[in-house]
């Protein structure tokens, strides 16, 4: 797997070092998203020396490169998620079984046009991130308040 990741890091001037490659590796494999203290557990198992700055500095490093998706929670966390969708798109977020789904609507051109009209500026980048519950615990939340 982490094959596939070092051409990456090398094309973005980070190098390919085991703890970035593990990151990535942990993520991707997870399908839902994690906090930082959540990652470091799972890499004490592999790396005996790791801290905890260090696995904030690589999230930060491959957020801000666009390796990861960083999910702004409203507990006021961040948690990390491998979207494996290259293309633009935003993610719905499910509060309740952390599950990260794409979604594949954007309103970018009317967010251009609202921005120029009402603020007078121009839209340089944008990151939509939608909140709420799957199907799955939608369904769940609704059994349990019927009993």
């Amino acid at each position: 797997m982490s094959d596939e990741f070092a051409p990456i890091l090398r094309n973005l001037n980070l190098k390919a070092t085991p703890k970035r490659l593990a990151i990535l590796e942990i993520l991707m494999n997870e399908s839902v998203y994690m906090s930082p203290e959540e990652l470091w557990e799972k890499m004490k198992r592999q790396f005996k020396k790791i801290g905890l700055p260090t696995v904030y500095r690589n999230l930060e490093e491959l957020s801000d490169r666009n390796v990861i998706s960083k999910v702004n929670h409203p507990n006021r966390q961040l948690y990390y998620y491998f979207c494996q969708n290259q293309s633009p798109h935003h993610h719905f977020i499910c509060l309740s079984c952390r599950k990260v789904e794409d979604i594949n609507f954007c309103g970018l051109n009317e967010l251009e046009k609202e921005v120029k009209k009402k603020i007078k500026g121009k839209l340089l980048s944008h990151i939509m991130q939608v909140n709420g519950l799957c199907r799955h615990c939608l369904n769940k939340e609704e059994k349990t308040h019927k009993i």
